[in-house]
C-alpha cells in the first residue's frame, strides 16, 4: 500500500513509519522537521513539507494515497485554545477532505482516552463510556471534536484508535518529564498512591495502526489500545527512579492540595500567558484509576500487545539520559 502518515516525524509517527516499511508498504511522511528521520527516509520513506493548519497541503499530499495515518496533533498540557482547535480539529477536517478528493480505502485516526477522562477514576472503560460534560483539557476537547467529524463522515472508511498513554523511545513527554522532574526534586507522590493505570509501548500501538489499516469490521468503530498491564502507577515511577539511580523517597501530597495550587497556576498562566508547572489535569492524570478494556480491539482487529510493560520499560530508559 501507499501509506501517508500525518505527523509521520514526530515519536509514534517515526514508530509507524518503520513498521509500515518493514511490511513492505510504500510510507510518505507528512512533517515540518525531518532532522530526526534520516534513517526512514534512506529505508526509503518520502519527505512531504506540510502542516496540519495549511488545508491545501493536507489535500494536497493525499494524492495517490491508499491509506492515511492521521497521528498528527497537538499534544500538551496546556496552549491557546486556537491552536489546538486549528491542529487537532482543523488539521482533522483536512485529512478527511483529502480522502474524500483522493479515494482513500483507509483513515486511522490515532485519538486519546482523554476524550472520555472525567477528572475521577476509569475502571476497566469500554468505548461507550459518553464524553464528559465538561472536558478535562482543551486537547481532549479538541481530540473529542475531531472524534465527532470522523464519525460525521460516513463516507470516508475510517477507524479510531485511542492508545492509552505512549511511551517508548524518543517519547518526550511521559517518562522523560517524570524523570526530569524527580531530577529537580519537583516530584511528590500525589494522592494515595494506589491508582492503578494503563500504559502503552509504542511498538504496540503501530501494531495496532497496522493492524486497523486492513480489518474491514473495524471500519466506523472506535477502539482503546493499552498494554492491557493495569500497573500501580507510583510503583512503576519509583522502579524508573531506582533504576535510573535516582532518589525514590517522594513525599506524599493529598490531591486536594495538589488541584487547589495547579488551578493558582492555571489562572496565573491565563494572565502571563506562560505554561503552568501543574494543570488541574496532569495532577488528576497522575493521581486517577485510568484503566481501559481492549476486548474489542482483540476480537476486531486481531490486537495483541507484542512488548510487556516491563520490557517496554527497559529499552525506553537506555534512550532516558
Amino acid at each position: 500500500m501507499h501509506i501517508l502518515i500525518t505527523g509521520g516525524t514526530g515519536f509514534l509517527g517515526r514508530h509507524v513509519a518503520r513498521l509500515l516499511l518493514n511490511h513492505g508498504h510504500q510510507v510518505r511522511l507528512m512533517g515540518r522537521d525531518f532532522t530526526e528521520s534520516s534513517d526512514l527516509i534512506a529505508a526509503g520513506a518520502v519527505p512531504l513539507r506540510a502542516d496540519l493548519r495549511d488545508h491545501a497541503a493536507v489535500i494536497a499530499a493525499c494524492a495517490g494515497a491508499d491509506a492515511v495515518v492521521h497521528a498528527g496533533a497537538l499534544s500538551a498540557p496546556w496552549g491557546p485554545r486556537r491552536d489546538f482547535l486549528a491542529m487537532n480539529l482543523g488539521g482533522t477536517a483536512a485529512v478527511i477532505a483529502g480522502c474524500r478528493r483522493h479515494a482513500m480505502s483507509r483513515l486511522v485516526v490515532v485519538s486519546s482516552p482523554a476524550v472520555i477522562f472525567t477528572g475521577r477514576d476509569h475502571h476497566n472503560t469500554t468505548e461507550s463510556a459518553p464524553y464528559p460534560r465538561r472536558p478535562s483539557s482543551i486537547y481532549a476537547h479538541s481530540k473529542r471534536l475531531a472524534e465527532e467529524l470522523v464519525r460525521a463522515a460516513p463516507d470516508v472508511p475510517a477507524v479510531i484508535l485511542r492508545p492509552k498513554a505512549i511511551f517508548g523511545p524518543g517519547d518526550r513527554a511521559l517518562l522523560p518529564r517524570i524523570v526530569a522532574a524527580a531530577r529537580a526534586g519537583r516530584l511528590p507522590q500525589i494522592g494515595h498512591g494506589r491508582n492503578l493505570v494503563d500504559v502503552t509501548y509504542v511498538e504496540n500501538v503501530a501494531h495496532a495502526i497496522n493492524l486497523a489499516l486492513t480489518a474491514d469490521a473495524a471500519i466506523g468503530r472506535t477502539y482503546h489500545i493499552t498494554n492491557d498491564e493495569h500497573v500501580p502507577l507510583w510503583d512503576l515511577i519509583r522502579e524508573v527512579l531506582h533504576r535510573l539511580g535516582i532518589p525514590a523517597r517522594l513525599p506524599t501530597v493529598p490531591l486536594s492540595a495538589m488541584l487547589a495550587v495547579a488551578t493558582a497556576m492555571e489562572s496565573r498562566a491565563a494572565i502571563t500567558g506562560h505554561e503552568p508547572l501543574l494543570t488541574r489535569y496532569s495532577v488528576a492524570i497522575l493521581a486517577r484509576t485510568q484503566t481501559y478494556d481492549i476486548s474489542a480491539a482483540r476480537r476486531d482487529l486481531g490486537y495483541a500487545p507484542l512488548v510487556s510493560v516491563e520490557a517496554g520499560v527497559a529499552k525506553t530508559l537506555n534512550h532516558v539520559v
